[in-house]
């Protein structure tokens, strides 16, 4: 009987327990905020972590290498970096699979806060887009007076052009350019996509001996390993804004919507700031990002 008691006693007892974990398992997974504050469709251990999408460019010249270990050491939180477009990632964004978003493609930017899906939106940085070929130039783009000239150079002459084609903020860009110019040229022979991010695309452009948009920093980081050179540049028609934008909680409870406005609010930093703006300038003689140094914020109403 004494036996019995005990056993019936454990029974209970661990049933209460598993009664009490499955409520708080049940209760992450559903939306809103834990009575802690952490984010729900978390555990507290797993809200350290900051799902960051971003644009290739800032993945391939090595930025993100340098600012994410500074912010891990300051916060604890650690970043998962999935490197897309910048239109796959305003797409992650309003999936609420991303908590905040690393971007260049300011109109797309401007229609994503719009609709509700942003809830800060602070300038980073800024560089430029080059259009680089080959050293020979058969198209005499170094003679260009514009981005759009270059072009339209390019496109009498037939030379290979490589476009990126994969919504990112260089590839929209570059149609907007096209449509300047007058040209639709997805159906030359001459006009070739590869799809890939801005790394890749220099790649592919130099085995082709060919012309393409890239950003500068992309370029400069590349550049010991390719044989194409910048031939259009200085245009204000090619300046590139990166700005952060933390996605709207309201719209996902599942997002770790504090740890996504300290990763923001970092990388407007006076820390931060001055890694963007030494950035580059020992390796490539010149910094491959100006930093914002007085940065833009539009939050949302």
């Amino acid at each position: 009987m004494r036996v019995s008691v005990t056993f019936g006693t454990v029974v209970v007892i661990l049933l209460v327990l598993l009664t009490a974990c499955a409520g708080r398992a049940a209760s992450s997974l559903h939306g809103g905020m834990t009575p802690t504050g952490v984010p729900q469709g978390t555990v507290e251990g797993q809200s350290r972590t900051i799902i960051l999408a971003t644009t290739t460019s800032v993945q391939d010249s090595g930025l993100l290498d340098a600012l994410l270990p500074r912010f891990q050491e300051e916060t604890g939180y650690v970043v998962k970096v999935i490197a897309v477009g910048t239109g796959q990632a305003l797409e992650l964004g309003r999936r609420g699979e991303a908590d905040v978003l690393l971007v260049h493609a300011p109109e797309a930017e401007e229609q994503f806060m719009a609709e509700g899906y942003g809830q800060l939106r602070f300038l980073v940085a800024t560089n430029d887009f080059v259009i680089v070929g080959p050293a020979d130039d058969p198209a005499h783009v170094r003679e260009a007076s514009s981005a759009v000239d270059a072009l339209r150079r390019i496109a009498a002459t037939g030379a290979t052009w490589v476009s990126r084609d994969d919504r990112s903020g260089t590839d929209l860009l570059e149609k907007r350019l096209w449509q300047e110019a007058g040209i639709d040229p997805r159906d030359q022979s001459w006009y070739i996509t590869s799809g890939q991010g801005m790394g890749m695309t220099l790649v592919l452009a130099d085995q082709k001996r060919a012309y393409t948009l890239s950003d500068r920093a992309t370029f400069l980081a590349f550049r010991s390993s390719i044989s194409l050179v910048i031939l259009t540049a200085g245009d204000p028609a090619l300046i590139n804004p990166y700005h952060v934008i933390t996605v709207n909680p309201t719209r996902f409870a599942r997002v770790n919507a504090r740890g996504a406005e300290a990763f923001a609010r970092f990388l407007v930093s006076q820390v931060a700031q001055q890694v963007i703006a030494s950035f580059g300038v020992d390796r490539y003689g010149e910094s491959l990002f100006r930093p914002a140094l007085v940065p833009t914020v539009t939050p949302q109403p």
